[in-house]
């Protein structure tokens, strides 16, 4: 089990976990080294299965929001979207997204906060998506309330985040080496939601038929040290607001180590990311509603 301060927690008043204005740093700097192409793997997967999962719906979306890095909206046709428009706080990764490749399919890049949505206010939209973007919101009640708001009546928000037991290898390594040297720990990892949560949060969001799946990725690398440097050019560090600001060495050192004697498998340090998928439709005229409770007519012992 992880430890409190590593997990995810709500409240009505929520105070804020991550810093914004590092996280929009972090993928400004990441968006324009010469190397970026090369570890955008795990977006791309997840972009794909997001734009997967569009292409089932049998409803055309004339408006479609993406909140994030445009890694779905590459993977999206004329067929199911119409007008697509990319929302994303860094002027450097929205320069870097790839338009779609239907170009039949209009495409506007639209500077703005993720978590705020203040430059879409008023706007409505037949579709919108997320992927790797939700798990760096701080008010994520809040933020699921706002997409709602911007949902015309029976439209789905469907997306992808990551959960809390991603990285375990990385948490409990860096965690035992610092108890070793230091006597304690610290949360070099940033907090994740736990699955269990994100339901609960689409609900009281004022979503309906909410659905959820949960799967595993999990990628080889030579070295923990390799593992690290994939982080930081995907702008994935931690930019939690009490993390601490280095690694010593010496820490560094004891969690490869570590890590290698209780995770690795022939010379490789295996990472596992766990990937929460979620489906949730706005409220609408033609929503399906359950039945109340205790309006059946039948009993389940007459079925044979």
């Amino acid at each position: 089990l992880l430890p409190r301060f590593l997990r995810r927690s709500f409240s009505s008043s929520p105070s804020a976990i991550f810093d914004r204005s590092l996280k929009t740093k972090q993928r400004g700097w990441s968006a324009g080294r010469p190397h970026m192409n090369q570890v955008e793997y795990l977006r791309e997967e997840l972009g794909w299965r997001v734009a997967d999962k569009v292409s089932d719906l049998t409803k055309h979306s004339e408006r479609t929001l993406e909140i994030g890095d445009g890694m779905i909206s590459t993977h999206l046709e004329s067929q199911r979207v119409s007008h697509l428009t990319l929302l994303e706080s860094s002027q450097a990764v929205l320069d870097s997204a790839k338009r779609p490749e239907d170009e039949k399919v209009e495409f506007v890049r639209l500077l703005g906060d993720e978590e705020s949505l203040t430059a879409i206010e008023g706007q409505q939209f037949d579709l919108v998506l997320s992927s790797m973007a939700a798990h760096w919101i701080n008010d994520l009640p809040g933020w699921m309330r706002r997409v709602n708001s911007v949902l015309k009546p029976d439209c789905p928000f469907i997306g992808s985040m990551l959960a809390e037991d991603t990285l375990f290898e990385l948490r409990c390594s860096l965690q035992l080496a610092e108890m070793e040297r230091l006597g304690g720990m610290s949360s070099h990892v940033s907090p994740l939601v736990r699955p269990t949560d994100v339901g609960s949060l689409l609900g009281s969001a004022g979503f309906q038929l909410v659905t959820l799946d949960s799967d595993e990725i999990q990628i080889s690398y030579p070295s923990m040290l390799h593992l690290l440097d994939d982080l930081q050019l995907m702008g994935e560090s931690n930019c939690s607001i009490n993390r601490p600001l280095t690694l010593r060495r010496d820490i560094a050192i004891a969690a490869s180590a570590i890590y290698q004697s209780m995770y690795g498998k022939d010379e490789a340090f295996p990472s596992t990311f766990r990937v929460l998928s979620f489906i949730g439709w706005s409220d609408g005229p033609t929503t399906p509603k359950a039945a109340k409770r205790g309006s059946q007519t039948h009993s389940f012992k007459e079925l044979s």
